[in-house]
């Protein structure tokens, strides 16, 4: 999952089996002029950021393979799908449930993620201290990242998986920011 030539978002050169970031290029199918039920309607024709800035992409693309390296499949889908449902990203969230699915994750556990705290006993403490964790730096606006919060994740991971988390959690917070400005819809996954 970490092979940086899996993961492919700029919609050039497609590659079979993409890794899990979000791809952020444009196409007709992805921005069709939607109207969210609470909000402005989103245009037809947005930035196709891969393309417009094919730097900045491409290292994003790699930040987001060096975070994931060596870090279990499983919690990357969990902190992936939990940072995606605290940012209201539909596209993103339909895109790793979808992953998780076929990984093998369980219906059940997916149904959880939402409310992790309250079904504890779904998922590992590892799991429960990176869900907090994501749910720290996701809302960091909100009261910023707890000691207790960070000191629990350290307790699971080592200083250089912690670290590893902590970029996944900034990478998946950056993809459903550009999902959500550029317009993207939700089951088009467009690796």
């Amino acid at each position: 999952m970490t092979n940086t030539a899996q993961i492919n978002e700029a919609g050039t050169g497609n590659v079979a089996g993409a890794g899990n970031a979000e791809n952020t290029g444009n196409s007709a199918s992805s921005a069709r002029g939607t109207t969210p039920a609470d909000g402005p309607a989103i245009r037809s024709t947005r930035v196709n950021f891969a393309q417009a800035a094919p730097k900045a992409f491409k290292a994003l693309i790699g930040f987001d393979a060096a975070a994931r390296d060596g870090l279990a499949p499983a919690l990357v889908e969990l902190v992936q799908i939990r940072s995606s449902q605290l940012n209201k990203c539909a596209y993103c969230l339909h895109m790793h449930t979808s992953d998780a699915r076929k990984a093998g994750e369980s219906e059940e556990r997916l149904h959880m993620v939402a409310v992790w705290e309250e079904a504890a006993h779904f998922f590992t403490a590892k799991e429960r201290a990176a869900l907090a964790l994501t749910e720290a730096v996701t809302l960091v606006a909100r009261g910023g990242v707890p000691d207790e919060v960070y000191d629990r994740a350290a307790t699971h991971f080592d200083d250089a998986e912690l670290a590893r988390l902590l970029a996944l959690i900034f990478t998946i917070n950056t993809w459903n920011r550009l999902a959500l400005s550029t317009g993207k819809v939700p089951g088009t996954d467009e690796r």
